[in-house]
């Protein structure tokens, strides 16, 4: 039997701040109160810390297994844990592609072998795996998603193909989790971006080619097919204000049918920020307007969205670089989103309550995952400490990431992460890790 109290934090829990002692019981919350004595626990004292819900991140590329030279499993959640994040959900544009029920479980064992971070896989489909893809378990697969597999094929993104989506639509009953831009939009933009500029094409040009008409246009489509069939559909990485508008708003999220997500990197950047970093924050959907990345910080406080994510998408700095063509899109934010959303709550953007809402909260609900996501006796204790009064720089040398960049470097942030605990057990404890893994496979409702 392991014991933890932690005395006196102020707990950030379901819209209120209360400072209170947690017990911890080998992996679970035994008791929350005003004051707990217990002489067989370990003590922590956080009085003047933050105590919030691990964060659930539900996009990540952590490129295992087939892309090991970018990231791993083991690098990315290191990376994760000590950003604040307990458990993950990982996309299937790996190599092999995750296509299949049988390479889906051989991440599954990868990660059960190497991850401090509890962990889900995507199954992913295509226009020839629908079968395969829609026998997965409910209750152990976070769901199906055609996200970053376009990338492998001639057919582009699923969201252009209305006719096979009504397909997957009319026979899944699992959560569906797509990336909606318009392949003919896209290119037809890049065919005048390239009369433009020529062999000169400009970062800049990015959130011109992969515009709002490509965002809004292929995500009004697939939200239009979803409600036909009554389908449990999430749209990944709204990237502009417009599109927040064809979600419902007045609905709580675990009876939303349609739920969508903001991400840490069209929250924080806008497209004054190409002529500075460049390739750094080329991501798919683009970093857009400053007008955009302000609507969705108001399109999840209204609730036409729901939750924040990161699309952590590791690429190496050679891959990163070149000209617009070469410069892979994607870039690594595990370690650095919940800091980062911190610092805009320390701007007055965004409240704790609030930040804890869509970054455990939110997602726990949308996926319905149990036990998770809430600092509730009996939940697992996925928690994290917060010290809201140290300020740090991201440097190369607190780097974590395998591809040894950020798009933060030397960016100020007002927040540290103290202690990270997965299942009960600290895994990360101001700088330092445990080798334990104490990791398990999300669970999930059989019924999204």
């Amino acid at each position: 039997m392991r014991k933890i109290v932690i005395k006196q934090a102020s707990v950030v829990n379901e819209g209120e701040i209360k400072t209170t002692d947690v017990l911890i019981k080998d992996e679970r919350i035994e008791k929350i109160a005003s004051t707990i004595q217990d002489s067989n626990a370990f003590e922590i004292v956080a009085e003047g810390l933050y105590l919030l819900p691990g964060v659930i991140d539900d996009q990540v590329h952590f490129r295992e297994p087939g892309l090991t030279h970018k990231a791993t499993i083991q690098s990315e959640s290191k990376a994760a844990v000590a950003g604040g994040i307990t458990s993950f959900m990982d996309m299937p544009n790996t190599i092999p592609n995750t296509l299949t029920r049988e390479l889906l479980e051989e991440k599954y064992q990868i990660a059960s072998a190497t991850s401090l971070a509890n962990y889900s896989f995507f199954m992913g489909i295509n226009q020839e795996n629908l079968d395969e893809a829609l026998r997965i378990d409910n209750e152990w697969v976070c769901g199906i998603t055609d996200d970053g597999l376009y990338f492998n094929s001639d057919k582009g993104i699923l969201a252009n193909y209305p006719e096979y989506l009504e397909q997957v639509f009319s026979r899944s009953d699992s959560l569906i989790a797509l990336h909606c831009e318009d392949d003919e939009i896209i290119h037809r933009n890049f065919l005048e971006c390239k009369q433009k500029f020529g062999s000169e094409m400009p970062i800049s040009a990015h959130p011109i080619i992969r515009s709002e008409e490509a965002c809004f246009k292929a995500t009004q489509r697939v939200v239009e097919l979803a409600r036909k069939h009554q389908n449990r559909l999430h749209i990944f990485h709204i990237s502009t204000e417009v599109e927040t508008g064809l979600f419902e708003a007045d609905i709580p999220v675990d009876r939303k049918k349609i739920t969508a997500e903001a991400c840490v990197h069209h929250l924080w950047f806008s497209d004054f920020d190409y002529d500075k970093l460049g390739s750094w924050i080329k991501w798919n959907p683009a970093v857009k307007k400053a007008s955009d990345r302000d609507g969705l910080l108001t399109g999840l406080r209204s609730g036409h969205l729901d939750i924040i994510a990161t699309d952590h998408a590791p690429h190496t700095v050679v891959e990163k670089s070149g000209s617009y063509q070469q410069a892979m899109s994607g870039g690594p934010l595990v370690q650095h989103a919940l800091p980062a959303m911190l610092s805009l709550v320390k701007q007055g953007k965004i409240t704790l309550p609030e930040l804890v809402k869509f970054m455990s909260h939110h997602v726990a609900e949308l996926y319905k995952i149990m036990d998770r996501g809430y600092i509730r006796e009996g939940y697992y204790a996925d928690l994290v400490l917060v010290n809201m009064n140290k300020d740090w720089m991201v440097q190369q040398d607190n780097l974590l990431y395998a591809c040894d960049w950020s798009p933060f470097l030397g960016t100020k942030m007002f927040a540290t992460i103290h202690k990270t605990f997965v299942n009960g057990k600290i895994v990360y404890n101001e700088g330092i890790f445990n080798p334990d893994l104490v990791c398990k496979r999300l669970q999930f409702s059989k019924f999204r």
